[in-house]
């Protein structure tokens, strides 16, 4: 290398980077009156009080889901948006909403208990009552160990849950030190795929679908067994929770082509554990049960979408989204009244602050979340490509980039790159004047379980955000708990900031954000084509 050409190949590498920070240097006149109307004007509490109080738990397919959609409709065309509309995708299932719920203790001596009845399950006929049973079922065995001895029984389907007391804290943030342990990459290699108990080895994301599949399948052969021998009722424990936290979600199938399961009740482990004592020491117990459930085959189901038009670009796209959908147990607060009212208020900011933008912001909250991330999936299908054959429409070069917003109400302390380094020195420009507000980790990992991964998918830049934990998992996660109480006004309101500053920044930015390769089709597996994804 002569040295004329060696000056200009150093001088090139100096500066490179400095014309790549040049033009993702942050708009800190804009991000100053982001940030002002989200603190000192916000309205995303209010967002909060209507999907949750107001409108109470959203399961898809329900009209509590139906009637928080109308409420986003109306709301968004309040704040002046173009385009609003609900995209309908589907067949769905069954609809299904509890509108009536009773269980007591009568005998040794009387108390109410505290629980819900798990989504697509039977009503009562009426009131049931009687003594409790144990047939804990949990292999082949155990079935032939019941055959014969549950009809008309009200059977406790779960062993008794020993409760360890708690030593530390429900609710957590995100330390300094755990901060810098999720900016590290995984490591070449890494097969872990979730948390696992001691001593087992971690799983790969396919070996952790194949066991999750084996569950659902001995869960539907159980609900099979218990109603063709004739149970009158189960109830089960809350999962992990206690001090009156029942967690639950699902305890039968959505699919119409599939029978409805029994009856089916989860209860806090404290009423739970109680009732089993009393069996074990032989004493008359009575227990008395009354849910009433309205059913609905295939009801609408729909995604709720709605536009700022952009300038000059305006085929172009920048997305923001989250799941609008909830479980029954709360009102579904944290999971995820929080995303969708962040995002309602991120939209409602750009549009107040009347700032110009180049790309289209499209807002998109969604349905069927919980039940597999299936109303982003029909979306994604509709609009960008088919993930089981690649086959892309003429969308998909026009997405500038898709961020969600789904792990409760913790605020946001970075953002996840999905395995895409290009995106690093553009966000770490982004997040630079959130510093002070805690948000400065740039994570090179992969997470999963929310809707960024329909687009993330199909070879779309699609982002979730770091979170404090809070009591999401401890507390809230799909649980009685999860109602607008356990969320944290001042959280919400630094989301909002941070996340309309992510939009404006990519509705400007002269290139669209880079992308990673775009991925292999992937056919659907055998047993995935006989029944659509529900939640674990």
């Amino acid at each position: 290398m002569n040295r004329v050409t060696k000056w200009a190949f150093t001088t090139a590498m100096i500066t490179l980077p400095l014309l790549v920070l040049a033009e993702d240097r942050p708009d800190l006149f804009t991000i100053n009156r982001i940030k002002t109307e989200a603190f000192d004007n916000s309205k995303v509490m209010d967002h909060m009080f209507y999907l949750t109080d107001a409108n109470g738990p959203r399961l898809t397919g329900s009209p509590g889901y139906q009637n928080a959609a109308d409420w986003v409709v109306k709301r968004l065309k309040e704040y002046g948006l173009a385009n609003v509309h609900q995209e309908k995708w589907g067949p769905f299932g069954r609809g299904w909403t509890n509108t009536h719920f009773e269980a007591h203790l009568l005998e040794p001596s009387y108390a109410p208990l505290i629980g819900f009845p798990l989504a697509w399950t039977a009503s009562t006929q009426g009131t049931v009552s009687g003594q409790p049973m144990m047939a804990v079922i949990k292999t082949d065995a155990d079935m032939d160990k019941f055959r014969g001895k549950l009809k008309g029984a009200i059977v406790m389907i779960d062993a008794p849950k020993e409760l360890a007391f708690p030593t530390t804290a429900q609710g957590h943030r995100l330390t300094d030190a755990e901060l810098s342990a999720e900016a590290l990459a995984s490591e070449p290699g890494s097969r872990a795929f979730g948390p696992r108990p001691p001593g087992q080895p971690a799983l790969s994301p396919e070996e952790a679908r194949r066991e999750r599949e084996e569950r659902r399948k001995f869960r539907e052969k159980t609900g099979n067994f218990m109603r063709e021998e004739g149970v009158l009722l189960a109830i089960s424990y809350g999962q992990s929770g206690e001090a009156g936290t029942v967690f639950g979600s699902q305890g039968g199938p959505y699919e119409i082509k599939k029978a409805l399961a029994i009856p089916m009740v989860a209860l806090t482990p404290e009423h739970y554990n109680r009732i089993v004592r009393l069996l074990d020491h032989k004493m008359p117990v009575k227990v008395a049960f009354n849910i009433q459930n309205q059913l609905t085959d295939e009801p609408p189901t729909v995604n709720v979408v709605a536009e700022i038009p952009g300038n000059g670009k305006k085929d172009e796209i920048v997305m923001l989204g989250a799941h609008l959908d909830s479980w029954h147990g709360g009102t579904g607060a944290t999971d995820n009244a929080a995303g969708s009212s962040v995002m309602i208020e991120a939209v409602r900011i750009l549009k107040t602050l009347n700032v110009k933008m180049d790309r289209t912001v499209r807002i998109a909250l969604w349905s069927g979340e919980e039940e597999g991330l299936l109303g982003s999936k029909a979306y994604v299908k509709e609009h960008f490509a088919d993930v089981e054959t690649m086959k892309l429409t003429a969308e998909h070069s026009k997405l500038a980039g898709y961020f969600n917003y789904d792990n409760g109400t913790g605020k946001i302390r970075g953002v996840y790159l999905q395995g895409n380094d290009m995106v690093r020195p553009i966000f770490e420009a982004w997040l630079a004047p959130f510093k002070d507000l805690g948000a400065n980790t740039i994570s090179i990992r992969n997470t999963g379980g929310t809707d960024h991964l329909s687009f993330d998918a199909i070879g779309l830049p699609g982002f979730q955000f770091i979170q404090d934990p809070m009591d999401y998992s401890t507390r809230t996660h799909h649980s009685n708990m999860d109602t607008y109480d356990r969320i944290q006004s001042g959280d919400l309101m630094q989301a909002s900031a941070i996340i309309a500053t992510f939009v404006y920044e990519s509705a400007v930015r002269p290139e669209m954000l880079p992308r990673k390769p775009l991925p292999k089709a992937q056919p659907k597996k055998p047993e995935e084509s006989e029944r659509r994804s529900t939640s674990e």
